[in-house]
């Protein structure tokens, strides 16, 4: 069984997972250094010691069958435990080595810049790496050990994770210097019915209290642009080419510089939370309480 067998099957999950990840026998043998022949020869071991087929090959991409799955996921828990295991060891050789991995969505990153920088200054011994995950996803993350922090802008309501507010931020309504209300301190809700609004295309709850408040005043909210980035919504506002809705701190040095500026939507005052995440199962490393303590 695979239980019995010891590192020889370690090493067999590695070369699967990454067969998985590139979708190519060649690609994952030239990741691992191996030739092509030893990692099909290594899946075909796996394969024959737990009975049955992990990789689906008349798939036009190589992709996981329903135990390649099950298989993937108990894979990628033996790899966090052996990086945990090397984190662990590292701290026991110094106290100030380590390495801290965060995961948070290209919003949320911008409220740990702060904070890492004087992470780093205290604690320059230490590898930080953030991850950028989707929001919805960094609960999941967290809790099956593929992150041991995450940031994010809503309470996941799960008991099993510890949720710290470590910055409270507000929706900024922002225009072009040259747009129509660049001039003004507030505007109502009722003028922002003309304006042409670039949207985040990432489903979030604020996006969805801004659709409410237009929805209960009655004033149409028309977003004809989607954008993917924080950074092209900004850019396209400053072009001229719509307003949007941003957080503050996105935003804030634009609008410092008059790249941007902010109005006040009298109506409309939508507050962001921004949370710290961690699993309350798991023993937090050397590297991670140090952040706790220092946010």
């Amino acid at each position: 069984m695979l239980y019995h067998r010891g590192a020889m099957e370690l090493h067999a999950l590695q070369v699967f997972e990454t067969v998985v990840a590139e979708r190519s026998f060649s690609r994952a043998a030239e990741k691992l250094f191996r030739t092509q022949p030893a990692v099909s020869l290594a899946i075909q071991r796996l394969e024959n010691e737990l009975g049955d087929k992990l990789i689906d090959r008349a798939a036009k991409d190589l992709v996981p069958t329903d135990t390649g799955r099950t298989v993937l996921d108990f894979a990628r828990r033996f790899r966090n435990l052996e990086d945990e295991l090397a984190g662990a060891l590292a701290e026991l050789r110094d106290k100030s080595a380590g390495r801290l991995v965060i995961g948070a969505n290209e919003s949320s990153t911008l409220y740990l810049l702060p904070h890492i920088q004087r992470y780093r200054d205290k604690f320059p011994k230490i590898k930080v790496q953030v991850r950028r995950s989707q929001s919805s996803r960094i609960p999941v993350e967290l809790l099956e050990g593929d992150l041991e922090l995450g940031v994010a802008s809503y309470d996941p309501g799960d008991d099993r994770l510890v949720a710290k507010v470590i910055y409270t931020d507000a929706l900024a309504f922002i225009v072009s210097p040259r747009h129509r209300f660049a001039r003004r301190r507030a505007v109502s809700i009722a003028e922002l019915g003309e304006e042409t609004f670039v949207a985040h295309n990432v489903v979030s709850p604020y996006r969805e209290v801004v659709l409410r408040e237009f929805r209960r005043h009655k004033v149409p909210l028309r977003m004809d642009v989607e954008m993917p980035t924080l950074e092209t919504i900004r850019r396209l506002v400053a072009s001229g080419e719509g307003v949007a809705f941003l957080p503050r701190m996105a935003v804030r040095q634009d609008v410092e510089s008059g790249a941007l500026r902010e109005i006040h939507v009298k109506e409309l005052h939508v507050e962001r939370k921004v949370r710290l995440l961690y699993a309350k199962a798991r023993t937090l490393s050397h590297a991670a309480r140090a952040f706790l303590e220092l946010v």
